[in-house]
């Protein structure tokens, strides 16, 4: 009898507690084949790296025209292939994005995880480095959704906190334009140089050589930017950053070798910035010369970049073998996990992290597949992801399944089959997956 008692007080209590939430990086029962989890733990160290003397363009004196030099002290989340220890906790994300003003407090950012701090990391297969970078007023914490999904996969990834000013801080906009190359560049290059001696948390552990770049919104910008060998004499950023601080990085500037980058096998831009009120942050030519594999992400009501530069940028990178996959109707909030329960009482927070029409859970697995499928087929060399990337009709909606089949079975993507391969028969609507051959 007691025996009994005890085990209903247990089940009530159980009902009583709230639910953990799903990591984001788990994909649900709806996902496409490659959304799912890789076979290996994930782990997770944080660093910090520091580069001396940068000058801070949120601190220009408007008289002088000059900037102070300060040391740039750059947060470098790292989560990659490890084997925790059985029951090991996983850890719980926390932290804040840019409010609209500078008075108001940082929008709020929680988030369940898989990754277990410090977790051993697993050595010796040197997996692909890929460097992360987020959307202004962003952070690495708001983006787990993709991190520790490609981290399980046998990669491992370093997102990089830029620390933003506010966005209702007049002087802030021509910081990070500065500086998401540099941050981008700087990261990857320090984090080369220590594997490379054999030193630091990824010795041994990642491939210096091969490096693939993500970006969101801002952080689109940073890597394509890299993507594209740097900063463009005639792009945007040239034509509106201080002569005297932009000038060192462009071709043939001092400093140039600082902008740029080496070993970058593939891009994935998300939401990407792409054109400003001066022009296109880059030109024409740029692009035409640009080689390295690119996936473009967007939706093409995004009202924050816009999608005709997205669409612009694709079309002008004539010969790089590409793909841009649109979400229709969506806006910009591809790049983000899904709002904390915080987040949901006032508008301004939600649509940091949610889509008006898109429900985020759908939109993130199917980003989760197609980045896997790319960065697998760019980066580790695996000839078999193209099936999921070569589609027979690029507007899912006008793909179809003629005969019946298993209720939840993945599309094989062959004739008669058109539903793209790795989705489930009414699970690909809503989408497009443009390709760009190399040379047109």
């Amino acid at each position: 009898m007691l025996r009994a008692l005890l085990a209903l007080i247990l089940a009530l209590a159980a009902v009583g507690a709230p639910a953990r939430a799903a990591a984001p990086s788990v994909p649900g029962v709806d996902a496409p084949e490659l959304a799912k989890l890789g076979p290996y733990g994930v782990g997770l160290k944080r660093i910090e790296l520091v580069q001396p003397g940068q000058a801070d363009l949120t601190r220009l004196d408007a008289k002088t025209g000059a900037a102070p030099l300060v040391d740039r002290h750059l947060p470098v989340s790292l989560w990659y292939p490890a084997t925790p220890a059985p029951g090991a906790a996983t850890v719980r994300y926390h932290g804040g994005l840019t409010p609209e003003r500078a008075d108001q407090p940082p929008v709020p950012i929680d988030a369940e995880g898989i990754a277990v701090e410090d977790a051993p990391a697993v050595k010796g297969q040197g997996f692909p480095l890929v460097i992360l970078s987020h959307g202004y007023g962003g952070a690495p914490e708001a983006m787990t959704w993709l991190a520790e999904n490609l981290a399980s996969k046998g990669y491992v990834v370093a997102a990089i906190a830029h620390r933003d000013p506010a966005y209702g801080d007049p002087r802030g906009f021509s910081g990070p334009l500065l500086r998401r190359p540099l941050d981008i560049a700087f990261v990857a290059r320090s984090l080369q140089a220590e594997i490379l001696a054999g030193r630091g948390p990824l010795a041994g552990v990642a491939d210096p050589d091969r490096i693939a770049l993500i970006g969101y919104s801002m952080g689109g910008y940073g890597v394509l930017t890299e993507a594209a060998g740097g900063f463009d004499a005639a792009g945007a950023p040239a034509k509106v950053l201080p002569p005297a601080y932009v000038g060192p990085y462009l071709p043939g500037g001092a400093l140039r070798e600082q902008a740029t980058l080496s070993g970058v096998k593939a891009v994935v831009a998300i939401s990407p910035f792409t054109r400003a009120p001066a022009g296109p942050v880059l030109s024409e030519p740029t692009l035409a010369a640009l080689r390295t594999p690119l996936l473009m992400i967007a939706g093409d009501q995004d009202r924050t970049v816009g999608f005709e530069g997205v669409k612009t940028t694709f079309d002008q990178a004539v010969h790089a073998p590409r793909r841009l996959l649109v979400f229709r109707e969506a806006g910009h909030s591809l790049g983000m996990n899904p709002a904390a329960d915080a987040d949901r009482s006032g508008l301004w927070a939600l649509d940091w992290f949610e889509d008006p029409v898109w429900r985020k859970d759908r939109t993130l697995a199917i980003e989760q597949h197609f980045i896997s499928a790319f960065l697998d087929r760019w980066v580790k060399g695996d000839l078999t992801r193209d099936a999921y990337l070569n589609v027979a009709e690029p507007i899912s909606d006008h793909a179809v399944w003629p005969q019946a089949g298993a209720y939840g079975a993945y599309s094989p993507g062959a004739a008669p089959i058109t539903v793209w391969k790795g989705f489930q028969r009414v699970h690909s609507a809503g989408l497009e997956l443009w390709s760009g051959e190399v040379g047109r």
